[in-house]
């Protein structure tokens, strides 16, 4: 045998290192690829479900109009019984095309971003504010009223999207939520009373159910917070 010191070629440490260089480099550019695809298509997704709300925003007054407004009587009323049900429609019925009109862009600003922030987080969050806004329009509302309006989902899609960044550190997130405040933070006045044909209540208690969103969908970012907190005291 021959008594050469050398491992030879294939244990080239420079030339190993070369290999998994360019094994990494697909990988890499498979996961960017991945990230882009799914990027791309919660924007898809987000912008179909706002238009598509918008849309049924737009259908359900056109049945209202032509039925003379009869649906309106199906919104929130205070303390009844029957009123409960509201709080499942009243987001979508309107007092008349201009109310509608004056919600539009709202809805459709705010709601895409409320979905941009994950589909799933999105409609939980909307839900929460739903309700929410609905028990409290229906606790606190004047008697003999009956709320209508999507504005309770607007002032908490406006609160969760300043509120949901802050609690779960999400820079990009608060920037957004900053940039939200700046453009539409003066509607915050809504929730104070004022004008009597409007449901300053539905515009506190959809704010607050904003907050209680942006609380309730950033707890596993609040958790892992801690936990990393924790971690660095120990060490």
């Amino acid at each position: 045998m021959s008594g050469g010191s050398g491992l030879g070629s294939s244990f080239d440490p420079d030339r190993i290192a070369r290999l998994r260089g360019q094994l990494a480099k697909p990988a890499a550019g498979g996961v960017a690829a991945s990230s882009s695809a799914a990027l791309k298509l919660l924007w898809q997704r987000a912008i179909a479900l706002t238009l598509g709300f918008t849309a049924l925003l737009y259908g359900v007054e056109g049945v209202n109009s032509v039925t003379n407004g009869e649906l309106d009587n199906a919104g929130v009323r205070p303390r009844s019984e029957e009123g409960l049900v509201g709080i499942l429609f009243a987001p979508v019925l309107h007092a008349n095309w201009a109310h509608l009109f004056g919600n539009t862009l709202p809805v459709l600003v705010l709601g895409l971003l409320t979905l941009l922030t994950g589909i799933g987080r999105g409609l939980i969050a909307t839900a929460i504010i739903w309700v929410i806004a609905g028990l409290g329009q229906w606790l606190t509302a004047p008697p003999h009223s009956v709320s209508v309006g999507a504005s309770v989902l607007v002032f908490g899609w406006l609160t969760y999207l300043i509120c949901w960044g802050w609690f779960s550190r999400n820079v990009l997130q608060i920037a957004v939520g900053l940039a939200v405040l700046v453009l539409y933070g003066s509607i915050l006045w809504g929730v104070l009373p004022g004008n009597p044909q409007i449901s300053w209540q539905g515009h506190l208690f959809g704010a607050i159910g904003g907050v209680v969103a942006g609380w309730v969908l950033s707890g596993n970012e609040r958790r892992h917070r801690r936990g990393a907190d924790a971690g660095r005291l120990a060490s």
